[in-house]
């Protein structure tokens, strides 16, 4: 009795020092990923057709958060920033935090490194809801029925496709999500393809549903920004107060039990935000593949897998990854432009092939 006694002093510095340790870390992991996130908006809203210095740029980026500057600035330049680049900075750096803290949030959900919004369907889904949208002509009634729509649709294919998954499997496997995802992806892109084909009399309707379909960020303005940066922030914030819930479901179904974390209420709770933020994302920018399975990933190797640190790094991480892959889909075919769902793509393929080669005992391989 003494000895236990004895020992919970030091066993509460010990819990004070790590709690020490992980701000430390936290504090200089984000303050890292935001500076680099400033420098890749500075890059991205100097480049283009028009080339401004970057110096210009900067003091124009600082000014517009508030931070006051000296240098002069002309009206030209100005209105470039801030009216044609940054809003579309802003829109690809709102949509690329969420499909990362989404990608963390899937795999840790399912235990499974490959799950991702793009694979398991559920940008698909979202995409079909804001098709759907398009071709009913509930965005003409109100912006806001898109974004909406769009949600449904990421919420339904994420709850179908875990449904499927257990059924299939009798319990949660990574084969059995897999198919599942990839079946449901299939699908939904039929559903679009149809509806595509009974939309060709329209051609403002064809021409929008293609943009879902390749993914990209042309045309954004503060008002789509406006749109998503509530729910977004809101179901980062969400899933990041999870962390800790996150940490234990990795560990199993009965160890989760034992310490008091609901499972089941958990992933309902968290599938429902992820399918939000999705499909938020997914309602401005169209479906962008892999930016949930390739930045996790890469953090993870970096600064270790617990959530309490993964969540913010990745949300910075991604928005510093979709910032970068929209400016080189912006200026490599200039004046043309790739749509930045092809960059992701080509990107991301060879990434998801690469890490199924890994897991290819678990699939039941040699």
């Amino acid at each position: 009795m003494l000895a236990s006694v004895r020992a919970a002093p030091g066993m509460q510095t010990r819990r004070g020092l790590h709690r020490l340790a992980l701000r430390a870390r936290l504090t200089l992991t984000l303050g890292i990923l935001s500076a680099v996130l400033l420098a890749v908006m500075v890059a991205s809203a100097a480049n283009g057709p028009v080339r401004i210095p970057y110096a210009t740029t900067a003091s124009v980026l600082l000014s517009n958060v508030g931070v006051p500057v000296g240098a002069d600035v002309d009206a030209t330049s100005r209105r470039i920033i801030k009216h044609i680049r940054l809003p579309r900075i802003v829109v690809a750096a709102l949509v690329g935090a969420a499909l990362a803290v989404s990608g963390v949030a899937m795999q840790a959900l399912f235990r499974n490194p490959m799950a991702d919004a793009g694979v398991l369907g559920v940008s698909s889904g979202g995409a079909l809801g804001a098709v759907i949208a398009i071709v009913t002509g509930l965005q003409a009634v109100h912006i806001f029925f898109l974004p909406l729509m769009s949600f449904a649709g990421a919420l339904g294919a994420a709850f179908l496709v875990y449904f499927l998954a257990t059924a299939i499997g009798g319990r949660l496997s990574t084969s059995a999500l897999l198919l599942t995802g990839l079946a449901m992806t299939s699908f939904l892109g039929a559903c679009i393809s149809t509806l595509l084909l009974f939309s060709v009399s329209n051609p403002d309707a064809v021409r929008q549903i293609l943009y879902w379909l390749t993914g990209g960020l042309d045309g954004q303005s503060w008002q789509g920004a406006g749109i998503i940066v509530g729910p977004i922030v809101a179901g980062i914030v969400v899933l990041a107060a999870f962390a800790r819930d996150l940490n234990v479901l990795l560990l199993g179904e009965e160890t989760a039990h034992s310490l008091g974390v609901s499972s089941g209420t958990v992933r309902r709770v968290l599938l429902a935000v992820t399918a939000l933020i999705t499909g938020v994302a997914v309602a401005v920018s169209g479906t962008i593949a892999f930016v949930g399975l390739m930045v996790p990933h890469m953090l993870r190797l970096v600064i270790g897998p617990d959530h309490r640190l993964l969540l913010p790094a990745s949300a910075l991480g991604g928005a510093i990854f979709l910032v970068a892959a929209d400016t080189v889909a912006r200026l490599v075919i200039q004046p043309a432009e790739m749509q930045v769902g092809m960059v992701t793509a080509l990107l991301g393929a060879p990434f998801f092939l690469v890490l199924l080669y890994q897991r290819r005992k678990q699939l039941g391989g040699v």
